[in-house]
C-alpha cells in the first residue's frame, strides 16, 4: 500500500554532505536540516505532549532503565545529556573507547538520536544571566569601595544594602533545549563506523558485537537507527539478536526512508522480534520522505520535522526514522520502568496494542499495529500475551536455518521415518511489500534536497527506460 499524505506547505530539504561514498555496510535512517533560534528547540518538540509522553511522565520518566544507542557514537558532554551515561564503548576500532567520539559520514548522527530518548534540557540560559548578574554585581560593589574611600561624605550615614549574588544552576536539567521521551533513563553508546575505511570492521561485523555488548553490560531496550536495502541479513547477525531475545531485551530498530533511497524495509528491521517503527508527519499522517513500508513495520511514530543535538553543544532540525525510532525505544523504557518485571515480548505487546489504528483496518505494511500513544502504553490496562507479536528470531532460526546445518553423520542403520512438517510454524522469510528499489548497493540514508531527489528520481527513469530497450531489442 502506498500512502502520500497531504502536508502543509512543504519543508525545504537540505543535502547534508557532499561527496557521500557508497557503504558496504549500514544506511543512516534519518536526515538532517536546516538549523533555528536556539530558543525554539523546546517549543518545536510537538511530540511529547501530542503523543501522550507528557502525561506518561506523570507516572513515569524512566527511572532505573538503561538504553543502549548503537550508531555513529553520542557527544556525552552536551549539556542536554549530562550525567546521563552509564558507559559506552566503541566496536569500530577508530572511534574513543567509551563510544562518545562521533564518527563516520553523518558523526552528528548518534548524539541526536541519544537527545530523543533520554535528553534533559538545559539551564545554559539561566547560567549566563546569573554569572552576569554576578559579574556586574561584583564590579559595582568594587566601584563604591573605591568611591566610599574617596567620599568625604558623614561616615555615620548607613550604607544601602548590597544586592544579594544569585545561584549558578547546574548545567541540566533545565528548561531549554532538547527534553527526551525518557528523560531519567540511564544511556549505553556503542559507536560503529558506517564508511569505507579499511581499517574499520564492516558494519556486517560491528552490528553483532555492539548488539552483545549492549546486552552484557545492562541494557534493557537497544535502539539502532541504522536501516540497508537488503531485506535478508548475515548469518553472524542470528546469535546476536538471538541473544538479546535469549536474555530478555527490547530491540527498535528505524525502518529507513524512501527520501534517501529506502523503498522497503530493510535489516535489521526485517529480523523477527524487533519492533520497527515507520515515521510519520507532523499532521500524523504516515511520511512519504521519512519513513517506508513493509510487512514487519510494528507501530508508527513522528519522524517529521524532528529536532536534536548535536555535538560540540549545538541543536539543528532533522527528519527520518532515525528519530521515530529513538521515540519509540524511549517510549519502551518508560514501560519498563512503571512495570520493571515485565518480559521484553509484553512491552512491545502494549506499544502495539495501545497504538491508534491508521491506515487500512488491522494491521498494514504502512503503520503497522498504528500510531503510537504512549499515555495509554504506561497507564492502561492491557491484557498479558505469551509471545513477541513480532515474531521471534529463536523460531525464525530453528525453520529457516535447518539446512545451513551440517547433516549428522550417516550410519547404515535406516533413517526413522521423518516427521510431518509443523504447519503452525511460518516458513516464509520476512519479505517486504512488493516494491522495487530502483537505488543499488548501500548508502547513507539522509534526504535529498528537493532537486537532489528530483535528479535520483530521473535517474532511476533513464535506467529503467534503458532496461526496457534492452528487454525489447
Amino acid at each position: 500500500m502506498t500512502v502520500k499524505p497531504t502536508r502543509t506547505p512543504p519543508r525545504p530539504r537540505f543535502v547534508v554532505r557532499t561527496g557521500a561514498v557508497a557503504l558496504t555496510g549500514l544506511l543512516l535512517a534519518g536526515g538532517l536540516a536546516a538549523t533555528a533560534h536556539a530558543d525554539q528547540w523546546r517549543d518545536d518538540q510537538y511530540w511529547l505532549e501530542e503523543y501522550g509522553f507528557t502525561e506518561a511522565w506523570e507516572t513515569t520518566e524512566g527511572e532505573g532503565i538503561t538504553i543502549a544507542v548503537i550508531d555513529t557514537g553520542v557527544d556525552s558532554s552536551h549539556p542536554d545529556l549530562t550525567e546521563q551515561f552509564a558507559g559506552g564503548t566503541d566496536v569500530s576500532t577508530l572511534g574513543a573507547s567509551d563510544g562518545t567520539q562521533p564518527l563516520g559520514v553523518d558523526p552528528d548522527h548518534g548524539t541526536m538520536v541519544a537527545s530523543l530518548i533520554a535528553g534533559h534540557g538545559n539551564n545554559l540560559e539561566e547560567i549566563a544571566k546569573a554569572e552576569e548578574f554576578n559579574e556586574e554585581l561584583a564590579r559595582a560593589e568594587e566601584e563604591a569601595e573605591d568611591e566610599d574611600e574617596d567620599s568625604d561624605d558623614d561616615a555615620d550615614e548607613s550604607p544601602s544594602p548590597s544586592p544579594t549574588p544569585r545561584d549558578v544552576p547546574d548545567p541540566g536539567p533545565g528548561d531549554h533545549g532538547i527534553l527526551g521521551v525518557a528523560p531519567a533513563a540511564q544511556l549505553l553508546s556503542v559507536s560503529v563506523y558506517l564508511g569505507d575505511d579499511p581499517a574499520a570492521p564492516t558494519p556486517e561485523e560491528q552490528i553483532p558485537q555492539a548488539v552483545k555488548w549492549a546486552v552484557d553490560n545492562g541494557a534493557d531496550v537497544i535502539n539502532i537507527s541504522l536501516s540497508s536495502s537488503a531485506q535478508d541479513w548475515p548469518l553472524s547477525w542470528d546469535e546476536a539478536f538471538l541473544y538479546a531475545e535469549e536474555n530478555d531485551v527490547v530491540v527498535v530498530a528505524a525502518a529507513g526512508n524512501r527520501g534517501s533511497g529506502t523503498m522497503t524495509v530493510g535489516a535489521p528491521a526485517t529480523i523477527p522480534g524487533v519492533l520497527t517503527v515507520a515515521g510519520l508527519d507532523q499532521n500524523g499522517a504516515a511520511s512519504w520522505d521519512s519513513s517506508t513500508e513493509g510487512i514487519t513495520i510494528g507501530v508508527a511514530a513522528p519522524a517529521d520535522p524532528l529536532v536534536g543535538a548535536l555535538p560540540d553543544g549545538g541543536y539543528r532540525r532533522w527528519a527520518g526514522t532515525s528519530g521515530a525510532a529513538p521515540i519509540v525505544a524511549g517510549l519502551a523504557a518508560l514501560i519498563r520502568s512503571e512495570y520493571p518485571d515485565m518480559p521484553a515480548h509484553q512491552v512491545i505487546h502494549r506499544i502495539l496494542e495501545t497504538a491508534h489504528d491508521a491506515g487500512d483496518a488491522g494491521i498494514d505494511p504502512v503503520y503497522g499495529h498504528g500510531i503510537i500513544d504512549a499515555a495509554a502504553a504506561v497507564n492502561a490496562d492491557v491484557a498479558t500475551v505469551d509471545r513477541n507479536p513480532m515474531d521471534s528470531i529463536s523460531e525464525w532460526i530453528r525453520v529457516h536455518r535447518r539446512a545451513e546445518v551440517e547433516p549428522p553423520e550417516t550410519s547404515n542403520s535406516p533413517a526413522p521415518p521423518s516427521a510431518s512438517p509443523d504447519t503452525s510454524v511460518p516458513t516464509e522469510v520476512p519479505v517486504a511489500a512488493d516494491v522495487t528499489d530502483p537505488r543499488a548497493g548501500i548508502q547513507p540514508a539522509v534526504l535529498f534536497s528537493a532537486g537532489g531527489l528530483t535528479l535520483v528520481l530521473a535517474v532511476v527513469a533513464l535506467v529503467l527506460l534503458l532496461r526496457s530497450r534492452r528487454t525489447t531489442s
